[in-house]
Parts: structure tokens; C-alpha cells; sequence
């Protein structure tokens, strides 16, 4: 997994309430065996017209907007449907934060163990970063993660809390497999006792 330490760039506002799993990843783009091509399927509906061709009037199709990292959403981003590919096409498409107010739970935890940083702000905060990435040439903004700040282009500093867990997961590049093997080594020394002392079990 991709660690996410301290990161540099633009951020996009999808203000929207109760974005749902189906809006970022439509039904269509779950048929596949492995993850390629996600990233066309995320917001496909927002994105694109009927022809196939960009839609203007969606925000990450403006030119101001071009290779977003960070989204700025509304309430209950991600609920619905508990699809994986969802994050897994927002990591695609290079988003590596997601920065709201509330999340939906199995979205949330679908994000950190993927490596995109979820951070949650009260609405103020929101509001100010908000204010601050609307203009097209006022949009980029620095996330450091080990700091737990935000910083934005006109200076201004937001501090957001997250668990330590994710956080030293994320700075580490770890997913849940990779946190469990920096115990291989207590691991292993537990099933060797714990076959000693029941043999049978071999």
C-alpha cells in the first residue's frame, strides 16, 4: 500500500450530502475480476455525457481542476452499498484525501485500509477550506499527516485528529496484512509453544 506521509496539491469542493457507493462507482464497473480500469467508473454518471465524452460542467473536468488529489465532500460521503471498488477507483484516479465532516462507517474503514486518508472536520472547518479551494487558482493545499495538519495556500492551518492506528498504518504504507506481519516473529513464536504444548494438534 502507498504510504500517505506529508503531500502537496490541488483539492476539488463535491459539497453534495449522501453521495453514495453507486454514484462513486456505478454497478457497471463491478463485473471485472481485478481492479484495472476503475478509475474511468468513478462519478461516470458526473462525469461524463451520454456520448461518452467529458461533461464540462463537472468540477474535475474543468481545467483548473486537472489531477485533483484531494476532495473536499459533503455528509455522508460514501454511504450505501459497502463496495470496495469505490475506493479502490478513487485511489486510481489519484485522489489520496477525503476530507468531510461525517463519513459513512464501512466507506471510512474501506479508505484507510487502502491508503486514502479520510479526515473529519467540524462544519466550520469545512466551510473554511471550502472558501479557500473554490477558486480555481486558489486550489492547492498541503495535507502532513504526522503533523495532523492542513495547510492551504493562503496560509491558514487546520489541525484534524485521527486514531493512531490509521495514522501509523498510513504513514507506514501499511494495509491490515501488512500490520499484522510486523508481528510474524511473536507469531510464530506462539505456534511453536502453542503446538508444544498440544502435540496432537500437528
Amino acid at each position: 500500500m502507498e504510504a500517505f506521509t506529508t503531500l502537496t496539491g490541488i483539492a476539488a469542493p463535491l459539497p453534495a450530502a449522501n453521495v453514495d457507493t453507486d454514484v462513486i462507482m456505478p454497478k457497471q464497473f463491478l463485473k471485472g475480476i481485478d481492479r484495472n480500469g476503475l478509475d474511468r467508473g468513478v462519478f461516470f454518471d458526473l462525469r461524463f455525457l451520454a456520448d461518452g465524452s467529458p461533461d464540462p460542467a463537472f468540477i474535475l473536468n474543468q481545467p483548473q481542476w486537472q489531477g485533483t488529489k484531494f476532495l473536499l465532500v459533503g455528509p455522508n460521503f460514501g454511504c450505501g452499498s459497502s463496495r470496495e471498488h469505490a475506493v479502490w477507483g478513487l485511489k486510481q484516479l489519484g485522489i489520496r484525501a477525503l476530507i468531510g465532516t461525517t463519513f459513512a462507517g464501512i466507506f471510512f474503514d474501506n479508505c484507510q485500509r487502502n491508503g486514502v486518508l479520510t479526515v473529519q472536520l467540524d462544519p466550520a472547518q469545512w466551510v473554511q477550506m471550502a472558501q479557500a479551494v473554490i477558486h480555481g487558482d486558489k486550489n492547492e493545499m498541503t495535507v502532513d499527516l504526522s503533523a495532523q495538519k492542513i495547510i492551504l495556500q493562503n496560509g491558514e492551518r487546520i489541525d484534524f485528529a485521527i486514531d493512531e492506528l490509521s495514522k501509523i498504518a498510513l504513514l507506514n504504507g501499511l494495509d491490515a496484512i501488512g500490520t499484522t506481519l510486523q508481528f510474524r516473529d511473536e507469531i510464530s513464536q506462539f505456534q511453536q509453544a502453542h503446538l508444544q504444548r498440544n502435540p496432537w494438534l500437528a
